[in-house]
C-alpha cells in the first residue's frame, strides 16, 4: 500500500487517498514481544483505528537483552536478532498498519545513533531499511536525538547515503523533546515530513512551546497562514504519554492530557495526524518494572494493561471525528476567536482550524468555556464530545456579532464543529 506526499505536501496519501496518521509508540515492542502477544496487540490497535506503529529496530538504552550488531573487530550485524523479528514486522503490514521503524536511536551514549561512526551508522541503517522497508513504510532515521546546529551536518550526510537509491521513501527525524529541527532538514532531498516531540512536561513554558512556539509559527506565516516553502506535513511524534509522570509536577498524565495534546497538535498546523503513547506500552514489560535507562519514570505497568485505556478510547473517538471531516483541508485559524480564553493560562488555550473558505471550522477547548467567534455569516454547529463520540447541537446558529457566545455543555473538553 504505497505511501506518498499529497500534491500540496501537507499530508500523506495511501494508495492515492488522504492517510490519517494515528500512530502508537511501541518502542520496545519489536525487541521484546512474543509473536502471540504481538498479534493480540496489533489486532487491538487495528480495531481501535490506529494506522501506524512506531518501533525501535536495535538494542538501545531501554533494551540490552540481545545485540542487533557487535563492534568487536569491526561492525558485524547479528543475523539471528533480525531473523527472529522478521515475522513481527510482516505482521504489522498484515494488520493493515504502517511500520515506522527507528533506524538509529540517538538520545544518549548508550544508543547506536550516538556512538556509531558515521560509516557504521550508514551500514546499520541501510541494513534495516533493505530488510524491513518498502513503499508502505515510514522511516525515522534518528530517534530522540539532538540534530541541531553542527550535529545536523552528520545526519544530513547519513540520510543522503542511506536513501540515495530510494528517492520515493518517506523519511523524517524524531528529535528530542521540544527541539525544532525543521530548518536543518527542510531542503534535504530524502526528508519527507517534519516530526517533532512536544514531550512530557506540564509547566507553562512546556505548554506554550506547542501552543505558541515552533510547531505553529515554524511552518506558517500570520494570516492568511500561507505555508512556508518547501512545504512538508507536520506531525507530533511524541506528545504526553498516558500514565507517564510529568517532568515538572510528577503527576501521571491521564486521558485528559492525552486528548489535549492530540487536538492541539492536530489544529496548530495543517493536520496530517498525531501519535499516541503510553507508559504501559512503549517499554513492553510483562510485569510491573522500571524501564531500563528510564528509572526516573517509576514503575511502568505491563504491556497488556495499555491495550484498552481511557486514552486509547479517546484516540478511537478522535479518529472517528476526523474520518467524518475533510481534515486535509483544515488550516490553523486563530483569527476565528474573538478572544482567547487561554491567553493568561495555557491550560485553557482554545485551538481553532478551518478550511480556507471557512465552510468548515473545528475548534477545540480543553476545558469548559464560553467562546466568542469571528465568523463571516450565521451557521449551525454541534458540540462533539471527544470522550464519548456523542454530539449535540449548539442550539442555534452563530453569527459574527461580538455579543454572540457559545458555551460548552459542561466543564470538560469539547470540540465545536461548524459547517456553513
Amino acid at each position: 500500500m504505497a505511501l506518498a506526499l499529497s500534491p500540496d505536501r501537507t499530508h500523506l496519501l495511501r494508495e492515492g487517498q488522504p492517510f490519517f496518521w494515528l500512530a502508537d509508540t511501541a518502542w520496545n515492542g519489536l525487541c521484546r514481544a512474543t509473536e502471540a502477544d504481538w498479534a493480540v496487540y496489533l489486532a487491538a490497535r487495528a480495531a481501535q483505528g490506529f494506522t501506524v506503529i512506531q518501533f525501535v529496530c536495535t538494542h538501545w538504552r531501554a533494551y540490552a537483552e540481545e545485540p542487533a550488531f557487535t563492534l568487536d573487530g569491526g561492525l558485524r550485524m547479528n543475523e539471528a536478532f533480525f531473523a527472529r523479528r522478521d515475522r513481527l514486522v510482516q505482521m504489522i503490514r498484515e494488520h493493515g498498519l504502517v511500520p515506522a521503524p527507528v533506524l538509529l536511536w540517538a538520545c544518549t551514549e548508550h544508543d547506536p545513533g550516538w556512538y556509531l561512526s558515521e560509516a557504521d551508522a550508514v551500514t546499520v541503517a541501510r541494513y534495516i531499511k533493505d530488510r524491513w522497508g518498502g513503499e508502505d513504510t515510514v522511516y525515522f532515521l534518528g530517534g530522540d536525538g539532538n540534530y541541531r546546529g553542527e550535529k545536523a551536518a552528520k545526519w544530513r550526510r547519513i540520510g543522503r547515503a542511506v536513501f540515495a537509491d530510494d528517492p520515493g521513501a518517506i523519511v523524517t527525524m524524531h528529535p528530542g523533546g521540544q527541539q525544532w529541527v525543521v530548518e536543518e532538514f527542510r531542503h534535504e532531498p530524502w526528508f519527507g515530513f517534519h516530526g517533532y516531540q512536544s514531550g512530557h512536561g506540564d509547566s507553562e513554558a512546556n505548554l506554550r512551546w506547542l501552543l505558541n512556539g515552533p510547531p505553529g509559527v515554524g511552518t506558517v506565516e500570520p494570516p492568511p497562514y500561507r505555508l512556508l516553502p518547501p512545504v512538508h506535513p507536520v506531525i507530533n511524534l511524541e506528545p504526553n504519554y498516558e500514565l507517564h509522570p510529568a517532568y515538572q509536577s510528577q503527576q501521571l498524565f491521564t486521558d485528559v492530557h492525552v486528548r489535549r495534546a492530540a487536538y492541539w497538535s492536530l489544529l496548530v498546523t495543517p493536520p496530517a495526524g498525531v501519535t499516541y503513547g503510553s507508559n504501559a506500552i512503549w517499554p513492553w514489560a510483562t510485569r510491573p518494572e522500571a524501564p531500563l535507562g528510564h528509572e526516573g519514570l517509576g514503575v511502568a505497568p505491563p504491556w497488556h494493561e495499555g491495550l484498552d485505556t481511557p486514552g486509547v478510547r479517546s484516540m478511537t473517538v478522535l479518529r472517528r471525528l476526523f474520518d467524518s471531516l475533510p481534515w486535509w483541508r483544515l488550516r490553523p485559524a486563530p483569527h476565528l476567536l474573538a478572544e482567547q480564553p487561554g491567553l493568561d493560562d495555557p491550560a485553557r488555550h482554545v485551538m481553532a482550524a478551518a478550511t480556507n473558505d471557512i465552510a468548515l471550522a473545528v475548534i477545540y477547548t480543553p476545558t469548559g468555556a464560553t467562546l466568542r467567534l469571528n465568523l463571516p455569516d450565521a451557521r449551525a454547529g454541534e458540540w462533539f464530545n471527544p470522550r464519548t463520540g456523542e454530539s449535540c447541537p449548539t442550539g442555534r446558529g452563530t453569527s459574527p456579532r461580538p455579543a454572540d457566545r457559545l458555551t460548552t455543555p459542561d466543564e470538560s473538553d469539547w470540540v465545536l464543529v461548524l459547517r456553513a
